[in-house]
């Protein structure tokens, strides 16, 4: 396979037009994937949330998004397109989500993840995500209970040094090389990520049908580094 220059990944405000693709790796990513018209639901309607995507070029890598509840981030969801997991998008995702939760002033953020999910719950974990507590059958598709997991304070030095550090860490990862086809020349790509059923796990309802975003699902995802010379994120 012939590789193509290093790719330029760009993580943007989600938008109307994303959706086709948004619902593409949703359909993919999730054993009951959101109704096409939840997210169209979300940007038009809600207030409360907040939607990002991962590009390369045209194509639609990843998206994640949160609910700013109060002085709270709640990750409702997080996904990376199949052949793009392993190579970093949902790392990103993540760092993107989190600086807008403290540009935004969030104290802290939250997230629900099957205890099964042991690649996501790494990743969480390496973030400064903690287990604060389990809500008793949550998946409805198999009846997993999930775990809560939340971090210190945004704002507190312990979290500012962590993410310090992990962005160092972004910064020292070799850049993505494209294949011929379009895709990551190295599928395996660096450190481990989060997946669950067909790679990725996921919940069942709709955010628009929802009061609160309790049928989040940000266990998926597909973590692993990439260079900021490679990524450029727009103002958020």
């Amino acid at each position: 396979m012939v590789a193509r220059p290093p790719v330029m990944i760009v993580v943007d405000r989600m938008k109307v037009e994303d959706l086709v693709g948004v619902h593409e790796i949703e359909r993919d990513s999730f054993s009951a994937p959101w109704p096409a018209h939840a997210y169209q639901h979300e940007l038009e309607n809600n207030r409360l949330a907040h939607y990002i995507v991962a590009r390369c070029g045209d194509q639609l890598v990843g998206f994640a998004g949160m609910w700013l509840l109060v002085d709270e981030a709640h990750v409702t969801t997080f996904a990376t397109r199949r052949a793009w997991r392993r190579q970093g998008i949902g790392e990103r995702l993540l760092l993107a989500l989190l600086d807008l939760a403290a540009a935004r002033g969030a104290h802290e953020a939250t997230l629900e993840v099957r205890p099964s999910n042991l690649p996501a719950r790494r990743l969480y974990e390496k973030y400064g995500f903690k287990v604060v507590g389990v809500r008793t059958r949550y998946y409805s598709d198999n009846n997993e209970d999930a775990l809560i997991m939340t971090t210190d304070a945004l704002e507190g030095r312990s979290m500012r040094e962590r993410i310090a550090e992990l962005r160092a860490a972004v910064a020292a990862r070799p850049e993505i090389e494209v294949g011929a086809d379009g895709r990551p020349a190295d599928p395996s790509g660096g450190a481990d990520g989060p997946k669950g059923d067909s790679g990725q796990t996921g919940a069942q309802s709709s955010p628009g049908a929802q009061s609160s975003p309790g049928a989040s699902r940000p266990d998926s995802g597909s973590p692993s580094v990439i260079r900021p010379s490679s990524v450029t994120r727009r103002r958020l």
